[in-house]
């Protein structure tokens, strides 16, 4: 089944894996692209819509990014956000300017004052809270354009041609902290678009079950089965598809959470499906020993678990094709064309430049976690399954700031559990979306039995998120905190001082490398 596809052209900003978040939320279906995808790319993609991100560049100059003006030809609806909306103005003859004065700079949130007229903010309030970062201004909209938005300090807050369907925004309607953001999104879709809403996860899930089906045939698959809910649900999906044919193989690198690899491997064996467990940690510590550059650590771990599941294919016999339960952020963030490398997935950016298998299968590459969790429920998996936290492929590799030994490793296996096991108690893990420590690479002067001790800086991170591609820190209550901190210091060994992580994504990311 073939879904109307909104496409959503990069140009640098923070906030743009958010803005295709929000199209799906609405039941259509879109992709990133880099503003450098060829045209005719793009046009055999045949959108209905097309969204410019923003960006940190300043239109008026040369060696910012800027688009082909045939892409206004094609008669398909363009939403321009901050750099986006001024890019439309810039190219369609407008003028932009850096702002004279700081009453035409605005950030954060702004009161602002919309025509209801627009189609954008068409059934919504006549003013609101929207969420401005723009140091530019346009001096002189595009012939054609009308102004719908104001602000106190700005008249264009938006335009809009509407006979062509050109919009443009000044603020950031994807993110929470503009009112109405999501149905101005939804505007756009339903009312400027056109569109069907016909992207749903039942509809995913039966065309991705016939679409793997095709693919393998009578072949033999292999799946990199971590336990964590992304290579669960692809288990349940390729346990459809392609039944006896396929082959979970778990690969416990010593870099697990407490007991964590019993509990997969007793998860899995109620399965009816060819089960296999490797253990690995030796193998895996021995190719890490000494190195601390996170990046390095990531690819490491990402080539020696490709030459565990070469290995354990050998085994099985024939095995044409690899299945990992790689999703939509890990691909944005290890890089895609001209994207920045945020950090490489182990699964992605990680992986070693020759891998012994026919082909790798993915179906989960182009899912948001939350969509993940839903295509998992359509596949009847239980939802504590469904539920659980992500668990980083590399493991407490990427939890260790600096290089790794088994005695850090197992340091910070007991700190985590404690510090899961009273967030548990406190029936904190209602409220929080991820939770996990991170032994840092800091020793500090501490005091223990009135002596002198010189050891290390646990870091405690918490965050609330419906995505997974922004968070916040989460406000644990201080006497959790101040239990979690007295049991640790008191229990494990080598830490001596505990800190908590309040920064939220961005400008940091959920996990510290």
């Amino acid at each position: 089944m073939s879904h109307q596809t909104v496409i959503v052209l990069d140009f640098g900003g923070q906030y743009n894996q958010l803005i295709a978040r929000r199209v799906r939320e609405c039941n259509v279906y879109c992709e990133v692209k880099p503003y450098t995808t060829p045209l005719a790319q793009l046009k055999a993609m045949n959108p209905i819509g097309i969204i410019f991100t923003g960006g940190p560049n300043s239109v008026y100059l040369e060696s910012s990014p800027h688009v082909d003006p045939e892409i206004f030809t094609w008669g398909v609806p363009i939403l321009g956000i901050c750099y986006g909306c001024q890019l439309i103005a810039h190219t369609l003859g407008g003028q932009v300017t850096e702002a004279q004065d700081d009453s035409a700079r605005e950030y954060g949130k702004t009161q602002t004052y919309y025509d209801t007229g627009c189609k954008l903010f068409k059934g919504l309030p006549a003013e609101g809270i929207s969420w401005m970062s723009h140091g530019d201004y346009m001096a002189r909209v595009p012939e054609g354009f009308a102004l719908t938005a104001h602000s106190d300090a700005c008249p264009n807050v938006a335009i809009a041609d509407e006979k062509r369907g050109f919009y443009g925004v000044q603020f950031q309607p994807e993110v929470n902290q503009t009112e109405h953001g999501v149905d101005m999104v939804r505007n756009l879709l339903y009312e400027g678009c056109q569109a069907a809403g016909d992207w749903t996860m039942e509809d995913y899930k039966h065309t991705a079950i016939a679409q793997v089906r095709e693919k393998v045939g009578s072949g033999k698959v292999l799946l990199a089965l971590s336990g964590g809910v992304d290579s669960s649900v692809v288990a349940a999906l390729l346990a459809e598809a392609v039944g006896k044919q396929l082959t979970c193989v778990f690969v416990d690198h010593g870099l697990m959470r407490l007991n964590e690899g019993d509990e997969v491997e007793a998860a899995f064996s109620k399965w009816d499906i060819n089960f296999v467990r490797v253990n690995a940690e030796s193998r895996f510590l021995l190719k890490l020993a000494g190195e601390s550059e996170p990046e390095h650590k990531r690819k490491i771990i990402g080539e020696e678990f490709i030459r565990v599941f070469e290995e354990e294919a050998k085994k099985v016999g024939a095995v044409d094709f690899l299945a990992q339960g790689t999703i939509y952020p890990d691909v944005i963030e290890s890089g895609a064309g001209n994207a920045a490398v945020i950090k490489s997935h182990h699964n992605v950016g990680g992986l070693p430049d020759y891998v012994d298998f026919k082909e790798i299968i993915e179906p989960l590459r182009l899912l948001f976690k939350d969509e993940v969790r839903q295509l998992g429920r359509e596949l009847g998996l239980p939802e504590y399954l469904v539920s659980r936290q992500p668990f980083p492929g590399p493991g407490l590799a990427i939890r260790i700031i600096g290089d790794i030994t088994k005695e850090k490793a197992d340091t910070l296996r007991l700190a985590d559990h404690i510090f899961r096991e009273e967030i548990a108690k406190a029936g904190e893990d209602k409220n929080l979306n991820q939770y996990f420590a991170v032994l840092t690479n800091t020793r500090s002067v501490g005091v223990m039995g009135d002596g002198r001790t010189y050891d290390y800086t646990l870091a405690l991170r918490a965050v609330t998120t419906s995505d997974f591609m922004t968070a916040d820190w989460a406000r644990i209550p201080y006497e959790v905190l101040d239990k979690i901190s007295v049991r640790i210091v008191n229990e494990v060994p080598h830490i001596n001082r505990i800190v908590y992580d309040i920064t939220s994504k961005p400008p940091a990311t959920i996990e510290w490398e």
